[in-house]
């Protein structure tokens, strides 16, 4: 935990990195609470319909305990101290039994899957495969669409539905009432294997990003600091953004726990500015991490339609916050919004703190205690100096870094300059330049990765998805310019033969992915093309169609 001084360079100066050799992310952020105060307030779960349901961090260790205990009956954890454990995914938004899922499979030993709930089957099919998951936590609809992928995932053994009994699915209450009470957790290691966070690159399938238990202390400084130093009393946090994202699970979830931070758990079925900021006053939200397209929509709310709200800190990240919008959040929302950085593999890493210093708009902050970020040369690892343009880097090894990609080192070994997770220099695939004032400025990502909304997505998988329809010949896929989103997803097809473009193919195709992958993934631009402009090697080359967007968008400007 970060000590409060009067400057940076006092908070850094002195911070110390406490990572015990032996830890387990849920009887951190559970048991360690519940032992000592079982009626603290832990969780705060708003139904759609409003409906709201309390639990302390006792009511957290006997339902973790439960689901452990009647898991670990069915063979579900850790063969060995050699073998990673089980693989369990959480296919659930916001709610209790999200939590309790998590926390149960770390007691495990197991590794915990997020899953997105919009993800169509060919996402999830992806990952379920990748993972060799054998069980899923998942509720009525996600049932559903587990249902059909079956008989081709022959590593799935249980999947509990919370809603209850479906056909191939067991009742979530019914399995955890034959759980004890009392489960002793597996003894684990810092550096253990806990979870597994898919995430998109320019190229091939998603990748399963493996964390240790140590990944949540690793994380605590960038929160606590893009808080303006969490915990303080009468903190109680929110956040939009679905716990099946780096996000939402381990920059709000998991450092809240870990704290006796109270957590209000919502997920709107369609999220609105005036929504928003009516569950904000209504619940109490004193500190909320709100990615910038909920902030712009967020923006849209007349003054005079928005309800007094009580907040004491914001953070946001995903994109850089400009001038206007952090002005924005000082009238609307009475504080400074910190803009914070990291991406799934190394996260929060960097951050503002209002508490320290004014934001400076353009500027995304200083390295968070206890990382060391630099701008470098990616080719010789050559630290750049102030003022110069380079790749963005962070020194291994650092807690909060994951251990590689699950089942691919010769991925993990192209994020380091050295080739080795356990030295060098980590490059965060982003372009930045380190200003006088010792903050970093954000340029721009320097692959293909496309940033929407806050999610970062992966043209391969688009791509891959498109090329199913039977009218689509060739597919690239690049990120729009977007004023609410930052960018959304945009498909250049070339049709199959015989197949005349029209709006009404482009909604059919826009549809199709939307229904496959998520919601979030579809291409909401789709723009016909005659020839694909592709390398000597068969490489789309999505520079040229960046180009054929920018002078679009400057002719309809």
């Amino acid at each position: 935990m970060l000590t409060k001084g009067e400057d940076w360079r006092a908070v850094r100066s002195a911070f110390r990195w406490e990572i015990p050799v032996r830890y387990n992310i849920g009887v951190d952020v559970c048991d360690r609470w519940a032992d000592a105060e079982t009626k603290r307030e832990a969780i705060v779960d708003v139904g759609p319909d409003g409906a709201v349901r309390r639990y302390s961090f006792g009511d957290l260790k006997t339902l973790s305990n439960r689901l452990a205990g009647a898991l670990a009956a069915q063979g579900v954890g850790r063969p060995d101290d050699n073998a990673p454990g089980d693989r369990v995914g959480i296919l659930l938004p916001q709610r209790i039994e999200t939590a309790v899922a998590h926390i149960a499979a770390f007691k495990l030993g197991a590794i915990s899957i997020p899953l997105f709930k919009l993800f169509g089957p060919e996402a999830l099919m992806h990952r379920l495969v990748d993972s060799g998951a054998s069980v899923v936590i998942t509720d009525a609809e996600g049932a559903d669409k587990l249902a059909p992928l079956r008989a081709d995932l022959p590593n799935l053994k249980v999947v509990l539905c919370v809603d209850g009994p479906k056909e191939g699915c067991e009742d979530y209450a019914a399995f955890c009432t034959g759980g004890p009470e009392n489960f002793t957790p597996v003894d684990t290691a810092a550096d253990d294997p806990a979870l597994i966070i898919y995430t998109s690159g320019t190229t091939g399938s998603p990748k399963g990003a493996l964390h240790a238990h140590r990944v949540l202390l690793g994380h605590l400084p960038g929160v606590e600091i893009s808080h303006d130093f969490l915990p303080q009393s009468a903190d109680r946090i929110w956040t939009p953004a679905d716990w099946a994202w780096i996000g939402g699970l381990l920059d709000v979830l998991l450092p809240a726990l870990h704290h006796g931070v109270p957590v209000v758990a919502h997920r709107f079925r369609k999220f609105t500015g005036e929504a928003a900021f009516a569950f904000i006053a209504e619940h109490g939200i004193r500190n909320a991490f709100l990615p910038p397209t909920a902030l712009k929509m967020m923006r849209q709310v007349l003054v005079d339609e928005r309800p007094e709200v009580s907040m004491r800190s914001v953070a946001s990240g995903g994109e850089t916050l400009g001038a206007e919008l952090i002005d924005w959040g000082r009238e609307a929302l009475g504080v400074t919004i910190n803009e914070f950085y990291g991406q799934t593999e190394c996260n929060m890493v960097v951050s503002s703190c209002a508490a320290l210093e004014p934001a400076q708009p353009g500027e995304m902050g200083r390295p968070a205690p206890g990382h060391e970020v630099a701008v470098l040369d990616a080719q010789s690892g050559e630290v750049l100096p102030t003022g110069q343009e380079g790749a963005i880097a962070v020194r291994a090894p650092d807690p909060v870094m994951f251990l590689g990609y699950w089942n691919r080192p010769d991925a993990t070994a192209e994020k380091f300059v050295t080739g080795d997770v356990h030295d060098g220099w980590m490059l965060m695939g982003d372009r930045g330049v380190l200003e006088e004032d010792g903050r970093i400025r954000f340029v721009g990502r320097d692959d293909d990765v496309i940033s929407s909304a806050g999610y970062r997505i992966g043209p391969a998988e688009v791509e891959d998805c498109l090329l199913r329809h039977p009218a689509v010949q060739l597919a690239g896929v690049i990120g729009w310019p977007d004023a609410l989103r930052g960018q959304v997803v945009a498909a250049f097809i070339v049709p199959a033969e015989g197949v005349a473009p029209s709006d009404d193919l482009a909604e059919e195709i826009a549809q199709f992915v939307k229904a496959r992958l998520a919601a979030h993934e579809y291409p909401r631009v789709i723009r016909f093309l005659d020839e694909m402009p592709m390398t000597t090697t068969g490489k789309i080359i999505r520079a040229r169609l960046r180009q054929i967007a920018s002078d679009e968008t400057e002719t309809s400007s």
